[in-house]
Formats: C-alpha cells, sequence, structure tokens
C-alpha cells in the first residue's frame, strides 16, 4: 500500500452488507466506525487495554474528527485502514491521522484526522495525561506531514 506516512499501524476489513446505505455504498457512518476500530486495536498493540483506561479513570474522548471521503467502498470490498498518532500535547490532547485503501488497486477512500482530549471516567471533565499513556503513546509519535487532497 501507499501510506501517507510511515509506519503505520494497519487493519484489515471486510465490508458487509449491513454497512451497505440506500445509495450502495459504505454508510458514511461506518468510517466512524473503523476509525474507532483501529484506534482502539492501536492502542491495545501499544500496551494500554480498555482495562487499562478504566484502572486509571481516564478515557480518551473525540473532541472533533475531519473526515475527508474521496471515493466509494461497497459490499464485499477488502480494505485496510492504517492510524498514526501524529501529535501529543503531554497534557491532555492527542491526534490521530487515518487513511483507508482498497487492497485491489490501492485506491485511497477516506482520510481522516481525529482531535482527542483526555477526561477521568468517574467525572466526565478534562484531566492530564497519566504517566502510563505518555509512556505508551508517546514513542509511536510520528512527525506530521502535509495530509493529501
Amino acid at each position: 500500500m501507499n501510506w501517507d506516512l510511515p509506519d503505520p499501524f494497519v487493519i484489515e476489513l471486510k465490508i458487509p452488507a449491513e454497512a451497505i446505505d440506500h445509495y450502495g455504498h459504505v454508510n458514511n457512518a461506518e468510517y466512524l466506525r473503523f476509525i474507532e476500530k483501529v484506534s482502539w486495536q492501536h492502542s491495545q498493540q501499544l500496551g494500554l487495554s480498555l482495562d487499562d483506561y478504566r484502572a486509571l479513570d481516564r478515557a480518551m474522548v473525540v473532541v472533533r474528527h475531519e473526515l475527508d471521503y474521496q471515493a466509494p467502498a461497497y459490499e464485499g470490498d477488502e480494505l485496510e485502514m492504517a492510524t498514526w498518532i501524529v501529535d501529543c500535547d503531554q497534557r491532555n490532547s492527542l491526534v490521530r491521522r487515518f487513511q483507508l485503501q482498497r487492497c485491489s488497486d490501492k485506491k485511497t477512500l477516506f482520510r481522516g484526522k481525529t482531535y482527542f482530549a483526555c477526561v477521568a471516567l468517574s467525572s466526565h471533565r478534562p484531566r492530564r495525561l497519566p504517566e502510563k499513556f505518555l509512556q505508551v503513546y508517546l514513542p509511536a509519535l510520528i512527525e506530521e506531514m502535509p495530509s493529501h487532497s
């Protein structure tokens, strides 16, 4: 695949019938599910599980999504979704980039960027990133290059 940034974390996706909307392609809301799935799997691969989040009384919540739908995906398509951590202020925020490509023709179908903020699970109030988050996420941080259009 021709990824926008080096060293992506990648998952494979196959589009099921229930992801298709009345226009005959993948519903736009599905891309948010893809973002959530690849983000969690990346965090787990780096060493942070949902149990860790709960034990630390922290969550990374979405503040903003930037979503660029560039070409449709269809039922049965085999796709690869990549993510990178491109910013972490070491206080309370983290930014990820995403890119979705179809395996058959290597075409990029979607690009996205998501801004996360750290909150306490118990109160939903903003909190600093725990040291464990910094130990896990900072080594995965890569330098962001300009987005492709």
